[in-house]
């Protein structure tokens, strides 16, 4: 019964709500949650002035901005910090197997589709990101702050039933979503790690599961272990697989503008219009592109909540590069290992032997063994970033106690001993209903609350505008 209703729920988030007909017999199948989250973007975006592009130096700069105020919130993040927390779960299993799943059934006009949404991802991140920052508490047992949507749904609701209360419905069905969610997720990943182990160094996944979880465990039991972790990891794995792709990038070059004409003309060419596959390339590029980056499920506010920064709009840009990292830059390094590949090799091939055939044909069999490791790393990295989301949401739940942040790490523990060595399905689908239920009790809320985020945006840039203004006095003085 119960999971004949996680299917049903699962098919209505993710399944085609709609069907919109195409020249050539196909159709274009658009899901629920397609229909929530590319017009959210498509509305911010516009609401935010193009503000991916417009203030994309911005972006870069505030990650170096120091923390002016509350000096002696020694356990609170810095944005690069708080970054690297986002682009953990951000840059995971989604950034290999999901890429991977895109061109497979769309081709490489996805890859195109993917950038999209990405740039409409990057300002729905900064809305829900800035909303954090107004909206966060000081977190008695971690230190620092805490908040994420829970907190500001929390406050959206008080507000307009004008009493204070100690939980509110919505608040409280996206908690659990997201507990539910990251319970889900930590079956995935030690799934994907044992089996990517057993391929490639044929290693029992007994053996590679016990392994992940006493690692895991060490760090996770830890009060504030996770975050330092997550600051040598994520770095690391980021750097080395972009420059794993930047070397195959070299020495194929000559093939990249032809790389590059495939994916514009596979984008839109008339012959996938024509062949009724137009609908696959768009919506698997988008829906790859909305789920690889996160921006409205209301995840990766949970990490933006805890930084300390002059002003909230500052953790907004950070979320909003946060998002550029993982699609425009670390999905395409996957495409890239895959199209430069020959046509003639990877035809008819899907899944992680797409890739895998791509990489042993440009690194030998070191690069099979490298995209088991590299996709341990991604994947343990998701691990400890989805403990560190959930502090907050059992904070919510529960209240600030020890028993249930350590109640829900044991339990996490638990998926992910399970996961390793057998596959369960229907967590796995309840892992996707848990993030599916999240972006609809999120996405509302952005678009209610969203007013709050353009106003910072505008004093944000009003500041930076007076500062020019001051600066370009003092000069004048000086001469």
């Amino acid at each position: 019964m119960i999971i004949k209703l996680i299917e049903t729920v699962y098919q209505f988030l993710w399944g085609d709500l709609i069907h919109i007909p195409l020249p050539g017999g196909g159709s274009l199948g658009i899901s629920l949650l397609i229909l929530l989250l590319f017009p959210a973007g498509i509305v911010f975006t516009i609401k935010t002035r193009f503000l991916p592009i417009r203030l994309f130096p911005d972006m870069v700069k505030v990650l170096t901005a120091s923390n002016k105020k509350d000096k002696g919130e020694k356990s609170s993040l810095s944005s690069l910090q708080t970054l690297i927390v986002s682009t953990a779960t951000r840059v995971g299993m989604g950034n290999l197997t999901g890429v991977v799943a895109a061109v497979s059934a769309g081709g490489a006009g996805a890859v195109f589709w993917m950038w999209v949404t990405a740039l409409l991802g990057s300002s729905t991140a900064f809305i829900e990101a800035t909303l954090a920052q107004l909206h966060k508490e000081k977190d008695p047992l971690y230190g620092g702050y805490r908040g994420g949507p829970a907190y500001y749904i929390h406050h959206f609701m008080e507000e307009k039933q004008g009493k204070k209360k100690k939980h509110t419905l919505i608040a409280v069905l996206f908690a659990i979503s997201g507990l539910i969610c990251w319970c889900g997720i930590s079956q995935v990943v030690s799934n994907s790690v044992a089996e990517s182990f057993n391929n490639a160094f044929h290693i029992p996944t007994i053996y590679t599961t016990i392994i992940l979880v006493i690692i895991a465990a060490v760090i996770v039991l830890r009060k504030n272990a996770t975050v330092k972790v997550l600051d040598i990891v994520v770095p690391i794995m980021a750097v080395v697989y972009f420059l794993i792709t930047i070397f195959v990038i070299v020495t194929n070059i000559t093939s990249i503008p032809a790389v590059f004409a495939r994916i514009f003309k596979e984008a839109f060419g008339l012959r996938q219009v024509a062949a009724g596959g137009f609908g696959a390339v768009l919506m698997n590029g988008v829906k790859r592109g909305l789920f690889s980056n996160e921006a409205g499920s209301g995840s990766a506010p949970c990490a933006a909540a805890a930084a300390d920064c002059e002003c909230p709009a500052q953790m907004g840009l950070v979320q909003a590069l946060g998002v550029f990292i993982d699609t425009i830059v670390i999905c395409s390094c996957t495409a890239m290992l895959m199209l430069l590949a020959p046509q003639s090799m990877t035809d008819g091939l899907t899944g992680m032997n797409l890739l895998q055939t791509a990489m042993n044909y440009h690194l030998g069999s070191f690069g099979v063994i490298f995209i088991a490791v590299i996709l341990w790393m991604f994947s343990f990295s998701t691990f400890l970033g989805i403990l560190f989301y959930a502090r907050s949401n059992v904070a919510y739940l529960f209240g600030d106690n020890w028993a249930s942040q350590t109640a829900y790490k044991v339990l996490a523990l638990v998926m992910l001993f399970i996961g390793g060595i057998q596959t369960y399905t229907f967590v796995w689908d309840l892992g996707d209903v848990g993030i599916g239920l999240m972006t609809i009790f999120n996405i509302f809320i952005l678009y209610a609350m969203s007013g709050q985020a353009i106003k910072e945006l505008k004093d944000y840039e009003a500041d930076k505008k007076k500062n020019i203004e001051e600066r370009a006095f003092s000069l004048q003085e000086d001469e």
